[in-house]
């Protein structure tokens, strides 16, 4: 499957069919859903609780203006107001739990007790101050009991870690461990109940599931194939690729990367979905399986990626907004993939409230929404003006993404890339070539090291063009522009965007009688005149 084929497939049944309306109706339910989760985690169980009751206010108008008049827009307006008190009163219990946690009075005192949880999520690592290394950790856990003394407090609740890197990182989700740890007040919020640092490695470690060890195993032996086929700078890349193992890479291709805006490849996303599931339905609609068990094998391979790339709640995001491009192709209606938006939306926001205010889950919405709403216009408008279908597709998605992302951006890092467009469409032909590979080469790996060593080696040039384009790009005078942080720089660089999007749009109003009138008087006809005169004259003589 070539990269042409993917773009092809993701533009078709991503983005729908120009010309057809958008269902938009579960757009609103995706929104309170989402403000509502929002106010609560931000603002307070007290600030939901007072949202709540204005939205049932308001549903109460509602719904008595539809009994008067069986108004259409008053029954959908009052359908998502009753939905948004319920998301508010869900998420102000949640809130409020969290507030009269027990674990809050231990970390008002700092207090320090024995730890007993289980990893929720894989340890992140982090970069310390002037060292340039990765000495610590960050992991999500779920605390199962505190024991301070003699008194045991059985007690559940989400604890951010911050831990040595030595023994941590290599922890998996799900393992059980006891650890002594000194407990502060959480400067997130994120329905963390309190944040632990501890110095030590922990005292007893339990096994992780056989799925989670399996998955372990498929990652080792798939970075190990890569480490002994590649160079190193490549050995490092290809598992972040495919499945989303950063461990490996060097900081100089960090560094590389998030100058160039292509830091999202080397993290699971909706992307990395999208081409392994569309590559499973190409190869089972090519032997000539139906759609119904094509749908069933897209979904096995759907759930063994998410396996091996870790179940935690930014694998679950992703897997739901790649699901999105595929839904259309498999159900044969393509108008589904904004309402499968939406709906895989709310259900997320609803079994990780969290995620509301993940900078990673608000990128790759308003990526997915890029491509279903504003990609297909400017690639339509492109191909009218003689762009080819590929080059236009690419050209649009990368523009759209970025104008989307840029602001969300800006407020999460303080930094914009300003290559980013350029980078990401130097890079498209290639990523969904590394990404199919790559995944045979995993699986390849599981049964024999040497021959997955083949595997990783028919990406070699991939990857160098790759590497490439992030070195050469990053390098540009300018690549990166720092801007305010928060949401001041997300602001400055809307209205950034924006000036340059009217000046875009007035220049190429300015250009397009210039170019007629040019057509109609300029060189080239005379020149068409002139060549015309020439045969007539040679016509003549002969």
């Amino acid at each position: 499957m070539d990269s042409r084929g993917v773009t092809d497939m993701d533009s078709r049944g991503v983005t729908g069919e120009i010309g057809r309306a958008l269902d938009a109706r579960l757009v609103p339910f995706a929104l309170i859903c989402w403000g509502a989760m929002l106010l609560g985690i931000t603002a307070g169980s007290r600030a939901a609780s007072i949202g709540g009751v204005a939205m049932l206010a308001l549903f109460a108008v509602l719904l008595a203006f539809w009994l008067r008049t069986r108004s259409v827009g008053a029954f959908a307006g009052a359908s998502v107001l009753l939905f948004g008190t319920l998301a508010c009163c869900g998420i102000g219990w949640q809130v409020a739990a969290v507030e009269s946690h027990p674990l809050g009075d231990l970390a008002a005192d700092r207090a320090s007790a024995a730890v007993q949880a289980s990893i929720a999520e894989d340890p992140v690592a982090l970069r310390s101050a002037g060292t340039g290394g990765w000495q610590q950790v960050r992991v999500r856990v779920r605390v199962e009991e505190v024991r301070i003394g003699n008194r045991d407090l059985g007690v559940g609740g989400a604890v951010t870690v911050f831990a040595p890197a030595e023994v941590w990182s290599e922890l998996l989700p799900g393992q059980q461990v006891r650890f002594r740890a000194k407990f502060e007040t959480p400067r997130r919020h994120d329905l963390t109940v309190a944040v632990a640092y501890t110095d030590g490695a922990p005292q007893e470690i339990g096994p992780a599931s056989w799925y989670q060890q399996w998955a372990a195993t498929v990652r080792g032996r798939f970075a190990h194939a890569a480490e002994r086929a590649l160079p190193p700078d490549q050995a490092g890349l290809l598992p972040g690729l495919v499945v989303g193992d950063t461990s490996d890479l060097d900081d100089e291709v960090k560094d590389a990367f998030r100058a160039a805006g292509l830091t999202h490849l080397t993290a699971v996303s909706g992307a990395n979905v999208s081409i392994v599931l569309g590559a499973v339905l190409l190869v089972v609609t090519a032997i000539g399986v139906g759609p119904r068990t094509a749908a069933v094998l897209a979904a096995l391979a759907l759930v063994a990626f998410v396996v091996i790339v870790r179940p935690s709640p930014s694998v679950l995001r992703a897997a739901a907004m790649g699901s999105v491009t595929i839904l259309a192709m498999v159900t044969g209606r393509r108008r589904q993939a904004l309402p499968a938006l939406s709906g895989s939306v709310v259900l997320l926001l609803l079994v990780h409230p969290e995620l509301a205010v993940n900078f990673g889950f608000a990128l790759s919405v308003v990526a997915t929404l890029a491509l279903i709403v504003i990609a297909p216009v400017w690639s339509d408008r492109l191909r009218a003006r003689g762009w080819p279908r590929s080059v236009a597709e690419i050209v649009a998605v990368a523009t759209a993404a970025f104008v989307v992302t840029t602001p969300l951006v800006a407020a999460m890092a303080g930094t914009v890339s300003v290559v980013s467009i350029a980078a990401n469409i130097l890079v498209a032909p290639v990523v969904a070539i590394i990404t199919v590979c790559g995944g045979f080469t995993a699986l390849l790996a599981v049964v024999s090291i040497p021959v997955a060593e083949w595997g990783a080696r028919s990406v070699t040039l991939p990857l160098w063009w790759l590497l490439t384009v992030a070195d050469t790009t990053s390098g540009w005078p300018g690549a990166g522009v720092v801007v305010p942080s928060g949401i001041h720089g997300a602001v400055l660089t809307v209205g950034i965007l924006t000036s340059a999007g009217v000046t875009v749009m007035l220049a190429v109003r300015w250009m397009n009688p210039a170019l007629r009138r040019t057509r109609r008087c300029g060189v080239a006809p005379s020149f068409r005149a002139q060549f015309r005169s020439g045969r007539s004259a040679s016509s003549r003589a002969r």
